[in-house]
């Protein structure tokens, strides 16, 4: 259950402190500008993007393209390396149909599935008297407001309320991203509940664990969302302005993570739930079922990554005048200006970044062991590319306890990293050797036949290793 608390509160009638100003903001923005193109809106931000950035946190280029609203699929065709990322069509067709019959009926279904995972102690939703208000109105600024006022009356009607595809607002990088979750459920004691619905299926009570992953860091992105729009209820105008807003004490509870807690203006308490409910289809068929995900972890994660974004304009400022990425320059310069960037390449970038054809094919001319996967990159340590790999393994060279520890993305061999002289006692340098060892000793005992045909094989095993790493 979650706790309570009362954020800091900005004085009433202004806006929280930014740490850079309006003015240095305004520079950000037009540098910003600059990179994409002044004659390409910027492309705006949707939680699938940030949940992709949390994920890849050390991918330096992603998050620069991002924040300056490039349009990675357009950019990603310029340079000749065009992504097929992105669902089908059949995908989004049934995933429509069954958000639709999820939500038939005044979202009754919906509503037994909240109450039965996330408050089954409670009274049951009385489909007579649930609420579904609409959220309708013009512009984004006019549903986030809307989406506010809604959420003010749900708390003060004290019964179940869905709320249809609302619109919420998170600042990325000095510029508001407008996020829209599937639902959002009140309960009557005025907790709120993000549901994130899917249409991958749900076997046996247990979903895919990469779609899961997926789907929770999506919807951690709209419970910052939400604890924003929580924040700014009290600083708002009530609609009811004769009774004052209540204060609330902060509560703290051994072993339970507080999210967020505060006082709308018509004094009730809204509580924002740990767990997120996922919604898919129930084995084969169409009926829904739904699970709880605790997403306390993918929030920090998140939370983390949204604070580095906010220094993007310091990767704005270490490029050389003239980068730019606006799609309408040579390919060539493109490809310049993105080299300019450092990525932080990983197979599972495939299946959520546009460019992720573009840095594999980077990264597999440059022998880099990234293209193995995140696994055997980490049991690597310092050893970043398959030639220091094999030299290691050859008892060349192997990594120094400078080089020890350092993020992927940035453990390039440099003047200031190289290793002066080898170390036997380096784990992975001993694990390399006696693996080299080992095979030297198993080519020995072979026939010459076979170790032809190891030694071949062998030759190719780098090669066969990069084109496989999808399957690493």
């Amino acid at each position: 259950m979650p706790v309570p608390r009362t954020p800091p509160r900005s004085p009433a009638g202004s806006a929280p402190a930014s740490p850079t100003g309006p003015a240095p903001a305004r520079a950000l923005r037009q540098r910003l500008a600059e990179l994409r193109g002044p004659e390409h809106p910027p492309r705006p931000l949707d939680a699938r993007a940030l949940a992709a950035l949390a994920a890849n946190p050390g991918c330096r280029r992603r998050a620069l393209l991002d924040g300056a609203g490039v349009d990675k699929t357009a950019l990603a065709a310029a340079i000749g390396s065009p992504s097929a990322f992105g669902q089908s069509q059949f995908a989004l067709v049934r995933g429509n149909a069954f958000e639709a019959r999820v939500k038939a009926d005044g979202g009754a279904a919906l509503l037994r599935l909240v109450h039965a995972h996330t408050a089954p102690e409670t009274e049951a939703p009385d489909p007579a008297r649930s609420r579904v208000p609409d959220l309708a109105a013009n512009g984004p600024e006019g549903r986030v407001g809307r989406t506010a006022l809604a959420l003010r009356e749900a708390v003060a009607a004290k019964a179940w309320t869905l709320l249809d595809h609302p619109l919420l607002t998170l600042d990325v990088a000095g510029s508001p991203a407008y996020l829209e979750p599937d639902a959002l459920v009140v309960h009557p004691g005025g907790r709120c509940t993000v549901v994130e619905i899917k249409s991958f299926p749900m076997i046996d009570g247990t979903a895919d664990p990469a779609k899961a992953g997926a789907a929770a860091r999506q919807a951690a992105v709209y419970v910052l969302a939400l604890e924003g729009l929580l924040r700014r209820l009290p600083e708002e105008d009530p609609p009811e302005p004769e009774r004052p807003a209540a204060e609330t004490g902060e509560q703290a509870r051994a072993g339970e993570q507080t999210l967020t807690g505060e006082q709308t203006g018509t004094g009730e308490q809204v509580l924002l739930d740990d767990k997120v409910l996922l919604v898919c289809p129930k084995d084969f068929s169409n009926l829904p079922a739904g699970a709880p995900v605790d997403i306390r972890r993918q929030l920090s994660v998140t939370r983390r990554q949204l604070a580095r974004l906010t220094r993007v304009e310091e990767i704005a400022e270490e490029l050389p005048e003239g980068t730019s990425f606006d799609i309408g320059r040579p390919p060539r310069e493109l490809t310049a200006s993105l080299e300019k960037v450092p990525a932080a390449y990983a197979p599972e970038c495939l299946a959520a970044c546009e460019l992720a054809f573009h840095c594999r094919a980077r990264s597999r001319a440059e022998g880099q062991v990234t293209v193995l996967g995140r696994g055997v990159r980490a049991e690597l340590g310092a050893l970043t590319t398959v030639e220091e790999v094999l030299a290691t393994a050859r008892g060349a060279r192997c990594p120094g306890p400078d080089r020890q520890g350092l993020d992927p993305a940035s453990a390039e061999p440099t003047a200031a990293t190289a290793t002066p002289a080898p170390t036997a006692a380096d784990p992975t340098a001993r694990a390399l050797r006696r693996a080299a060892a080992l095979r030297a000793e198993a080519l020995a005992g072979a026939g010459p036949r076979h170790s032809a045909a190891l030694e071949h094989g062998h030759g190719h095993g780098a090669g066969a290793g990069q084109g496989g790493e999808e399957r690493a």
